[in-house]
């Protein structure tokens, strides 16, 4: 997986949660969106064998749109588009 694959949006900003558990992917998922425009999209990496379902959740009650979420060997990455404000 790259980030040149043609499926997945470009992200503005990369947040590395990998090691942590819930909430902390979220937690650092949701400071990092306080720092990048609406419309621009967040890159998290995640370890958490709930973060899947988390970010869905995440996505839902914030309004944030969840582009992508790529499980991987180790984890899982997730796309968020931050909502327009």
């Amino acid at each position: 997986m790259t980030d040149t694959d043609q499926s997945l949006p470009d992200a503005q900003l990369e947040v590395d949660a990998s090691g942590l558990k819930c909430p902390l992917p979220i937690l650092r998922a949701k400071k990092a969106l306080a720092q990048i425009e609406g419309g621009q999209v967040l890159k998290v990496i995640t370890t958490d064998t709930h973060a899947i379902k988390d970010f869905q959740a995440f996505a839902r009650q914030t309004g944030n749109t969840l582009e992508a979420q790529l499980e991987t060997e180790t984890g899982a990455v997730h796309y968020l588009r931050r909502r327009a404000t």
